[in-house]
């Protein structure tokens, strides 16, 4: 089908062959537009591709069988589409006969949901052959059977890739989703505030820094600037509490065995405080996230910070290009006692153990291109520049070495975002344990604290109810 080459020629043909690329995944599903700056790349002219020495080849089969090729996805799956088809046109002869379909999900419990009903059903031939997935959902599925064990092909790989890369996609000491992007909590601020204010954003550096600063701008604004904001439905938990606040306090939801400890945790009790000295001195803008209100907050300078994933940067350049060059970025805040940092987002896409996985090769194809050959990458990144796409930084190490990637991006006043992605992962808190229980866990959680955020609760309550709740509905966590 393709030359084959390998892993060790294949690192360094990347460093030399590397022309083009785009920053910006919570992940996927909140991904929506990628730094213009590289429509400038320059697309590459040919279409070989590699196969990592270390696992091996595939199949070696020359063309794949005739049919529909299809995924479940969610948040812009058109753009995945777009990624896949591009890979069939680089490879015209070997995927002829073979058409890609995108199945639009609401979101990984809705994917969970669907695969796993037509499993039990089942109905094999109405399965799709890959499905979009996060940790919670993958092990839930895993556990079932439902997914493909790709220990044998991820697990080589590790070594090329960077550090912690597939920590999300284990379960049970296997490996059962392919990770598409590993993106950093960052701290997102307007510099033009903290220059009219005379505020130091260094402060921010730590946690108890970061509140102290808020306090400042409330005072010296009187109380026109925020230091950043919570939505008042369902993302308070995903983006303040799973992956910010909690795993950098080394909070827990559950010990060692599985038994509920949110309610006692001295992790939780810091990680929770903190919020809510937040709400408590007002120095979050209640505004729904990805909505017009919030972007008028930024256009007028009422919000002077985003403490939120790395995804957060292809959104405020789409929705709002007049705060362009305004705005900078650092790592997340971390507490001074800890030194932990917020905990990466790992976007991962999982094989359907399907009885007749046809396509099983085709996908690890597309993937491992996607991940390692500059060549297919940087087409996709020109690509999703060209049409305001979303794209992220690789999780190769060698591509992640490479100059193009530390560019500098007039949006951040010529700071770099593509090396801000790789920075930002320095001191990123472990993700927390997560247990095929979660999915259920992270309802119960968001649903108290958007009581909390809506003022029907005091932060006490939240955590009471909340560890009621668990012991109640679910008991001990399940692997």
């Amino acid at each position: 089908m393709k030359t084959r080459l390998i892993a060790t020629l294949l690192a360094a043909c990347t460093l030399a062959s590397i022309a083009a690329g785009c920053g910006g995944s919570e992940a996927p599903a909140e991904s929506s537009s990628a730094a213009p700056e590289s429509s400038e790349a320059e697309a590459p002219a040919s279409s070989e591709a590699g196969t990592p020495a270390a696992g091996g080849t595939y199949s070696g089969t020359t063309k794949y069988p005739e049919g529909k090729f299809v995924f479940y996805g969610y948040g812009q799956p058109q753009f995945m589409l777009e990624q896949y088809q591009l890979w069939f046109d680089m490879h015209k002869e070997a995927t002829e006969g073979v058409e890609i379909e995108m199945i639009q999900c609401e979101g990984g419990e809705d994917a969970r949901k669907k695969v796993t009903l037509t499993y039990q059903s089942g109905a094999m031939d109405e399965m799709p052959d890959v499905v979009q997935t996060a940790t919670a959902q993958m092990m839930d599925m895993a556990k079932n059977g439902i997914l493909m064990d790709v220990t044998d092909f991820l697990q080589p790989l590790e070594p090329e890739m960077l550090d912690g890369v597939t920590g999300d996609v284990q379960y049970d000491g296997k490996m059962y989703a392919l990770p598409d992007s590993f993106r950093p909590q960052l701290l997102f601020y307007n510099q033009e505030i903290f220059d009219q204010y005379e505020i130091d954003p260094a402060q921010m550096d730590t946690m108890e820094g970061y509140i102290e600063v808020g306090r400042q701008l409330k005072e010296k604004s009187g109380g026109k600037v925020y230091l950043s904001f919570a939505s008042p439905s369902q993302k308070t938990w995903a983006y303040w509490g799973r992956r910010g606040l909690w795993p950098q306090a080394k909070a827990r939801i559950w010990d060692d065995e599985g038994n509920v400890v949110f309610g006692s945790d001295e992790g939780t009790k810091l990680a929770a405080s903190t919020l809510d000295t937040l709400f408590k001195e007002d120095l979050l803008l209640r505004s729904q996230v990805m909505q017009p209100p919030l972007y008028d907050s930024i256009r007028n300078g009422e919000v002077a910070t985003f403490y939120i994933g790395a995804f957060w940067d292809e959104f405020i350049r789409k929705n709002t290009p007049e705060i362009a060059g305004k705005w900078r970025m650092m790592t997340a805040p971390k507490y001074e006692d800890i030194g932990l940092r917020g905990a990466p987002v790992t976007g991962m896409m999982a094989i359907v153990n399907k009885p007749d996985a046809k396509y099983a090769d085709l996908f690890k194809d597309i993937w491992y291109d996607y991940m390692f050959t500059a060549e297919y990458r940087n087409q996709h990144a020109q690509n999703m520049a060209d049409e305001d796409g979303p794209c992220w930084n690789p999780i190769s190490k060698a591509l992640s070495e490479d100059p193009f990637w530390k560019s500098p991006d007039p949006f951040y006043g010529d700071q770099s975002f593509k090396e801000m992605e790789t920075v930002g992962l320095k001191d990123a808190a472990p993700n927390m344990v997560v247990t095929s229980s979660d999915a259920e866990a992270d309802t119960i959680i968001s649903d108290e604290l958007d009581r909390y955020i809506a003022g029907d609760q005091d932060m006490d309550t939240t955590i009471k109810n909340i560890d009621e709740q668990l012991k109640a509905k679910i008991g001990t966590a399940k692997n």
